[in-house]
């Protein structure tokens, strides 16, 4: 692409996100141009867990302390429909991205924790959310862990979410989506058109934007409840099948820092957790034999029988917000923009939530539940943030 056109909508950045989106409106019979100075999926999507949950990183309890119940079940309900919605969306095209359904254990760190647990699958029960709350006798016995207790839950699933991602483009692409490689430099959002311009000199005019760049807006301020992170990751050498944990299950740990594991189809492990408030690449990088070896201990202990030797490691920036939820929708002050970032643990579930809510935005579809994801939400739990920032900058003196 070397020169300025039209088309119903540009959407701004080629990952998992940005895929969903581009699958979903050409299927809706807009015309779109997907704009990444990178080769699609290779941002933010290559560093995803690749487990497509629909418990949320803020529990239902603290979600309800928040928003009251009905709305926090609400929230997650829908984060429930869109695993389900993703899986069918899958299936219905074939896409072969290694995509198997999964039970998820939510583990306790400790007795307290075992009973916010308690409490939480309760609240759970009450939203009508599928799950089981197992005692230690019940936990150990059936998976080996030995933990004070822990939520057990079906209806999550894993994938590749790069295989996932260029499946989807293509799909786009069939449709007649154009793919752009170039930096989208600044956004322009004037009358009923909106102007990306890029790194190239050429300008993409569309009825439409999406912004579906991870962690950051080309140009533009991010809302309050947002902030950027880092996480650390591992893979093992392969396992021995034989001494993998029960039906290779999602696991994940009530704690901060957490810690989640899953494993591969070539029976390696995945830890990944760690999380603080480092941004500068080169800080996270030196922290990154530090937080492997915190990784591999955890993991040790948590299941003895891995081998832990690591065969890869990685880390990677990533956005959250103060009350574990994505930002959907309509840009403040910016007419026809809209953002599509996906958070945490939940990030392609959010992504696939986003391309519908967005997809029904632009066709002129409004739903009150639509605001749950707002950018400029009154969201609570700014105080948490703060109290991280002050950790992380103690790590770093």
């Amino acid at each position: 692409m070397a020169q300025s056109f039209s088309t119903d909508v540009a959407v701004i950045g080629g990952g998992i996100t940005g895929a969903l989106v581009a699958d979903h409106l050409t299927a809706r019979g807009f015309s779109v141009a997907i704009i990444d100075r990178e080769e699609p999926g290779f941002g933010s999507t290559a560093a995803s867990t690749a487990m497509l949950q629909w418990e949320i990183d803020s529990t239902l309890s603290e979600l309800e302390t928040y928003y009251g119940f009905e709305r926090a079940a609400g929230i997650y309900r829908r984060s429930a429909a869109a695993v389900a919605g993703l899986s069918k969306l899958i299936a219905a095209n074939g896409i072969a991205c290694g995509f198997r359904p999964r039970n998820t254990l939510y583990l306790a760190a400790n007795q307290e924790g075992a009973r916010d647990l308690q409490e939480e699958r309760q609240l759970r029960r009450r939203a009508g959310l599928p799950g089981v709350y197992l005692e230690h006798p019940d936990l150990f016995t059936q998976f080996e862990l030995d933990r004070d207790g822990a939520i057990y839950s079906p209806g999550s699933a894993e994938a590749d979410p790069l295989l996932l991602t260029w499946a989807l483009i293509a799909m786009a692409v069939r449709r007649g989506a154009q793919l752009v490689s170039a930096s989208a430099t600044a956004l322009h959002s004037e009358g009923d058109r909106v102007t990306t311009e890029t790194a190239g000199g050429y300008a993409v005019e569309a009825r439409h934007a999406v912004l579906a760049t991870g962690y950051s807006m080309p140009g533009l301020n991010m809302p309050k409840l947002h902030r950027v992170s880092s996480s650390w990751a591992l893979a093992t050498v392969p396992q021995d099948p034989a001494r993998l944990w029960r039906d290779r299950t999602l696991i994940w740990e009530n704690s901060h820092p957490y810690l989640y594991m899953r494993t591969t189809a070539d029976n390696r492990i995945v830890a990944g957790g760690e999380d603080d408030g480092t941004t500068d690449p080169a800080g996270r990088n030196h922290k990154l034999p530090a937080k492997i070896s915190a990784i591999r201990e955890k993991m040790k202990r948590l299941w003895p029988a891995a081998d832990t030797r690591v065969a890869h490691a990685w880390a990677g920036t990533f956005g959250e917000t103060a009350d574990g939820l994505p930002l959907i929708g309509p840009m403040p002050g910016m007419a026809h923009v809209f953002a599509a970032y996906g958070y945490g643990g939940n990030g392609i579930t959010f992504s696939y939530l986003a391309a519908q809510m967005i997809g029904a935005m632009i066709a002129g579809i409004h739903r009150d539940w639509f605001e749950d994801f707002a950018l400029d939400r009154e969201g609570p739990g700014m105080r948490r943030f703060g109290e991280e920032a002050v950790r992380a900058a103690d790590e770093l003196r």
